[in-house]
């Protein structure tokens, strides 16, 4: 059997088929990042210099709490403070007068409100006596003793 094609033909045939295979591979488009659900925060903790200091990150979330190594203690202060890093009430304590600062940020919504929260330290001890763990980043629990 002879099959008889001409080139006018076998040109709309390559290129329908080079169409087709071209909307088939044409790569998924990236989804918009959406903002979680619930309550939570972007939390910036900056150590030193703002402009070349160490800067760690995490986003607290508290429907149910994770986030970072204190999540559960956070939620609760923020719950208490209605979502607020400024009104976390102060812990009596003692911190040594050393000047090494740290710059807190925190943004996102706490009950469908927008929170924008940045102060800078003197140290991490008076940041915490300040803020409880919402700026916890670290495993370990450094901060005020008393």
């Amino acid at each position: 059997m002879t099959h008889i094609i001409t080139t006018a033909a076998a040109r709309t045939g390559l290129l329908l088929t080079a169409a087709l295979l071209a909307v088939g591979a044409a790569p998924a488009r990236a989804a918009a990042p959406t903002e979680p659900a619930g309550d939570w925060l972007q939390v910036t903790l900056t150590r030193g210099d703002t402009s070349s200091g160490a800067t760690r990150s995490a986003v607290l979330r508290c429907d149910p709490p994770r986030g970072h190594a204190r999540a559960a203690e956070a939620c609760a202060e923020l719950a208490a403070a209605d979502g607020d890093p400024g009104r976390i009430p102060l812990r009596d304590t003692y911190c040594p007068m050393v000047y090494a600062p740290v710059t807190a940020q925190a943004h996102g919504q706490w009950r469908g409100r927008a929170v924008e929260y940045s102060r800078t330290f003197p140290n991490t001890c008076v940041m915490t006596a300040r803020t409880g763990a919402v700026f916890a980043l670290d495993e370990t629990r450094e901060g005020p003793r008393g």
